[in-house]
Parts: structure tokens; sequence; C-alpha cells
């Protein structure tokens, strides 16, 4: 239970480092997009590159070669979905979410809060976090497509950032 033979973990130990070292060469190679906090779809692979990680450095059954060949495989697939989404808007929208206004002019969209799951306490910890002290001096919070929750204190003229919210007032023109 708690030692099986030297054996096993001089295994553990060489296999940990090289699959170890096999996975940051794929992940430099593939680029920095590949662990970035962006949506959904990156946070998943992050989790199977780490769950891949584990077996192949635990599990006597499973050859490094296998894991080297999942973490490629993986690592290929979300760059591939990544490739296409920057090209073709029908898979950017199958694969990434949209930012939502919680927050308009002082004012919070209590429905929209609702419908997105964002309490009111949450939106008070993105306030203090930015130094405001009251909501009605913002004039928008932003439920980013990474889950964080941006506050814009002053919207000027030009809301051309804003053309990719979900819900922002009279702005037709989305992206």
């Amino acid at each position: 239970m708690f030692f099986e033979s030297w054996d096993s973990i001089i295994r553990s130990f060489v296999i940990t480092i090289l699959a170890y070292i096999i996975l940051i060469f794929m992940l430099r190679v593939s680029g920095k997009r590949t662990l970035s906090k962006m949506n959904a779809f990156d946070f998943v692979i992050t989790i199977a590159l780490g769950s891949c990680m584990a077996t192949v450095a635990l599990n006597k059954s499973v050859p490094l070669a296998d894991g080297a060949l999942v973490f490629f495989l993986l690592i290929m697939l979300q760059y591939i979905i990544t490739w296409l989404s920057v090209r073709i808007d029908k898979v950017k929208k199958i694969i990434t979410c949209t930012p939502t206004l919680l927050l308009y002019n002082g004012e919070m969209l209590k429905e929209v809060m609702k419908k997105e799951r964002v309490t009111i306490e949450e939106m008070y910890v993105a306030a203090r976090k930015k130094g405001f002290t009251t909501l009605k001096d913002i004039d928008a919070i932003i439920l980013e497509t990474t889950g964080d929750l941006n506050v814009i204190a002053s919207m000027k003229e030009d809301k051309q950032t804003m053309k990719d919210l979900s819900n922002f007032p009279g702005i037709t023109n989305k992206v």
C-alpha cells in the first residue's frame, strides 16, 4: 500500500520527468494560446492535459510514447480549433461565448445577473478591486468570456470595445 518496489519509484520518477519535458516542449512549440485563460474550451484542454500527465506518471500500463501521443493530439486539436475559430465565425460561435453586460450606468441588470448566475457580492468585489465604494460611480461591469468581471469606470463617446457584448444597449453592429 505505501511501497511496492524501488522499480516502481524509479519508473514514476523517470517517466514523470520525461513526460513533463515532452509536455513543456509541445506547449512551447504550440504557442501561448494553448494554455491561455480564454474560454471554457481552453480550460477543458488544460484539465485534459493535466489528467493525461497524471495517468502517464502513475499508471504503469500506459507507456510514455502513448502519453506523448495523447499530449500531441490534444495540443494539435486545440491548435486546429483555435486556428479555425480565428478564421471562421461559425466555429468561433460554437466554442466561445460572448461577454455580457451586468451593470450599465450604475444600474444592475438583475435579470441578466440571475441568468449568468452572478451575485451582487461578486459585483461588489469587482468594484472594490478597482477602488470603487459604490456601483453608481461605474459605467459598466462586464462578465467576460473567461468568467472575469471587468469594471469600466467611464465610457467615452466611441464604444467600439462594447460591440461584441451580447446585450449592450444601442449597438446592433455585432462582431
